[in-house]
């Protein structure tokens, strides 16, 4: 036996396959002692030491509770929710991935004074879980438009494509407005069952998210008229986005509406309530024509005239607080912009009224942008003022009645790499492991982005003392981009509420429509209300 043995690990080690787990896994310096200093080992030293463990984790009693507790969390749900939804409430995280939730996690407790990595989101507590997968059509990594059109339509499509199936080509608008390709969202269904309809977003109305509720098109980046280019105009009659929200059905029976984004309803020849011209060449103001298909609907432009409405007066709110995307919370003048979570208040009290129940899209809209810049500082905030506005939902409403489901769109590539001690800063220096050449590293780095800091001889400097636990600073990445990309991994599903059991295991993103459809009985498709 000890013979074969023997030439069992003789095999494994020419076939380098031992010499491998070696190198990433050398078992003295997991175990923290000290191993030789070659190439292959230094990169090993040293994981285990100097890195303290809090006091009462080292009792195992107390990972016994821990186990317990959520052991019984569990065992008390005795029975699922059964109920019909009255009211769904879809809280999209855009660009929030698995590592973006567990960076902020750990941000949020160590904004506590806790070390941080036994912290949780609110939602993260929410009693069903699974995974959503986010391919599109024809690309295996997707932007938000495909996936809109996943979440919101129930059918996948081609990227950068919204509300039409895949058989429209890419920027071709007399495709995109064939009715024969178009597609329904949820807020046509909620709509026709008579619920109330909205959507809230920290980007602009017309941008690609909360555009899968209303918009028909080839090109999410055909936001007003002025966006389409000359050619595409000289196929046939094109209409833009903000066009579609105004007139078309259901983006003009919407009852609430918050976000950015004035410019792209407004002429050029006119100023926006923030100081900019618009941006429309036709010369159409639609804020106007909004106000003239409702005339007992609000127009709101800043936090005060917001917070001052009296919703039992009004029978629509449309709230536009930037002339393009509202800007990031850490950055915002918060006189006058509202916050996500205040955005979310007026809305669910104000869609409260209808006994029928209603249908609410919420959009923390800026997760992405910040990763696309490596600024995960900003990205993390996003992420918790988009928990806070969970909060206030879950305050709002009831489980009996309110279905909450919590979803991303994409994923990041951001990583939480090397072996960083309990408590390290999420945003700062990975002080217990360094590269090759013994340099440290950040604990968050970037597949792609515009910041590499490198030396004249391409080698990485070191950023003690250069980074900065801030909204300025611009986290290292390894491959150089004017611009950090999209993911392809699987994004969390998160529910609570009637028929929330649904939402568990790794499912298709188109799938989640169907599923909050089904819980309240809204749409062409099976529902419980059809079930028998």
């Amino acid at each position: 036996m000890r013979i074969l043995l023997l030439l069992y690990f003789c095999i494994e080690i020419v076939a380098g396959r031992f010499s491998k787990d070696i190198q990433y896994h050398h078992p003295n310096r997991l175990a923290g002692h000290e191993t030789p200093r070659t190439t292959t080992t230094r990169f090993f030293e040293d994981v285990g030491n100097g890195k303290p463990t809090p006091e009462h984790e080292k009792d195992p009693e107390y990972w016994y509770s821990l186990a317990k507790w959520e052991m019984n969390k569990l065992l008390e749900e005795s029975s699922y929710n059964y109920n019909k939804a009255k009211n769904v409430i879809f809280f999209l995280g855009d660009g929030m991935a698995l590592n973006t939730l567990t960076a902020a996690r750990i941000r949020k407790g160590q904004l506590k004074g806790k070390t941080g990595e036994e912290e949780s989101l609110s939602f993260q507590r929410f009693p069903h879980t699974g995974l959503s997968k986010t391919y599109c059509t024809n690309a295996q990594v997707p932007d938000s438009a495909c996936t809109a059109t996943a979440y919101l339509c129930g059918v996948k499509t081609q990227i950068t494509s919204i509300g039409v199936t895949a058989n429209v080509a890419a920027d071709n608008c007399t495709m995109s407005m064939d009715p024969a390709n178009h597609l329904e969202s949820i807020a046509d269904w909620a709509q026709r069952a008579g619920k109330s309809t909205g959507f809230i977003t920290t980007t602009s109305l017309t941008h690609a998210s909360p555009s899968g509720l209303y918009a028909k098109t080839a090109s999410r980046f055909w936001e007003c008229d002025a966006d389409i280019p000359q050619e595409v105009q000289r196929q046939g009659p094109c209409m833009d986005m903000a066009e579609q929200l105004i007139t078309q059905v259901p983006g003009r029976n919407f009852d609430i509406m918050m976000g950015g984004g004035m410019g792209k309803f407004l002429p050029r020849t006119m100023a926006d309530a923030h100081g900019h011209p618009g941006e429309r060449l036709d010369g159409k103001n639609l804020l106007q024509l909004w106000k003239n298909i409702h005339p007992g609907g609000a127009l709101v432009t800043n936090r005060e005239e917001l917070l001052d409405l009296n919703i039992t007066q009004v029978t629509k709110i449309m709230g536009i607080f930037a002339s393009r995307l509202m800007n990031y919370h850490v950055e915002a003048n918060l006189t006058l912009e509202p916050t996500l979570a205040e955005m979310t208040e007026t809305a669910l009290k104000s869609l409260s009224f209808n006994d029928k129940g209603y249908f609410l899209f919420v959009e923390g809209g800026l997760i992405d942008y910040a990763n696309h810049y490596n600024k995960p500082f900003i990205a993390l905030d996003e992420t918790l003022e988009l928990e806070k506005a969970i909060d206030v939902a879950l305050d709002l409403t009831t489980p009996e009645e309110t279905l909450i489901v919590v979803s991303s769109d994409h994923s990041h590539p951001m990583t939480i790499a090397g072996y960083p001690g309990r408590g390290t800063d999420i945003l700062g220096l990975n002080q217990h492991d360094v590269d090759s050449n013994g340099v440290k590293y950040t604990t968050l780095t970037y597949a792609v982005g515009p910041e590499q800091y490198l030396d004249e001889n391409g080698q990485r400097i070191d950023l003690e003392g250069i980074i900065k636990e801030d909204a300025s600073f611009t986290h290292p990445s390894q491959i150089p981009s004017s611009i950090g990309t999209h993911a392809g991994d699987d994004v969390g599903i998160f529910a609570t509420g009637p028929h929330s059991h649904l939402f568990r295991g790794v499912m298709e993103q188109h799938t989640i429509p169907h599923l909050m459809a089904y819980a309240a009985c809204i749409g062409d498709g099976p529902t419980l209300c059809s079930d028998h």
